[in-house]
């Protein structure tokens, strides 16, 4: 049985003063919390400051992006070792919002993926559609060559620490959610490509989380299907009081 792995992905907000504050008020209502795995995502001027903070909770500290070099002259770029030197033990990659805005592709994730891997960190790899992939049924396509193109030249025994999220793009910070129906369908798509690209037995292993819009009122009945592995959280994940009901949906 997949242990469910809830992230919080707090994108550009919070100080590294702020970011204590959430933990001060956050840890002491998930401390004996054990059925889930926990991690935040801070920006990276926090990352320090919240791997700190958390101590030796149990709860891991995540990068919100990477490059894909050890190092060199990338101007604003920050490598895995820097991550995990920070304190992370996770990283997000491909992101949606890093797609669209940063000109992320499937090959640059791919980049990034190998480099999370190699640098020792457990990558949670995002994909999804856009509205108008859904409407016209493509996102099963679309779903299968993000993940071909990602999962290139990542052996299986790599693959076993890779963390996959599903986000329908149309359902970020809309207020929009997919159904666990729709998202179930998305997360055996997903299951599927990387029994293909990984082995069957890495693929029931490899936990892939529904991200988009999840909220404290519909996280118990999104995690309640058996595909659904877990939850990428953003804008409910800012307060403690709205992440903690999520945790403990």
């Amino acid at each position: 049985m997949r242990k469910k792995l809830i992230a919080a992905n707090w994108k550009m907000h919070k100080t590294a003063e702020q970011a204590r504050a959430f933990i001060s008020a956050f840890l002491p209502e998930v401390r004996e919390h054990t059925r889930d795995e926990i991690v935040l995502c801070p920006p990276f001027t926090a990352i320090h400051a919240v791997a700190e903070a958390l101590g030796d909770s149990g709860i891991g500290t995540g990068g919100q992006d990477l490059f894909w070099e050890q190092k060199g002259a990338y101007t604003g770029a920050i490598s895995a070792q820097m991550l995990c030197a920070a304190g992370c033990s996770h990283v997000l990659v491909g992101h949606s919002e890093r797609r669209q805005y940063f000109g992320e592709t499937d090959d640059t994730v791919n980049r990034k993926l190998k480099a999370a891997l190699h640098g020792g960190l457990k990558p949670i790899l995002c994909v999804g559609e856009v509205i108008q992939e859904r409407e016209a049924g493509r996102t099963k396509e679309v779903l299968r060559r993000q993940c071909s193109i990602a999962f290139r030249e990542v052996s299986s025994d790599q693959a076993i620490s890779l963390i996959v999220a599903y986000e329908p793009i149309w359902a970020i910070g809309t207020g929009r959610t997919a159904t666990p129906e729709l998202a179930g369908e998305a997360h055996y798509t997903i299951r599927a490509e990387a029994a293909g690209a990984f082995g069957k037995g890495v693929a029931e292993q490899m936990r892939i989380l529904y991200g988009g819009s999840v909220k404290p009122e519909n996280a118990t009945l999104l995690m309640s299907h058996p595909d659904i592995d877990g939850a990428l959280v953003g804008g409910a994940s800012l307060e403690p009081k709205s992440f903690t009901a999520i945790v403990k949906y």
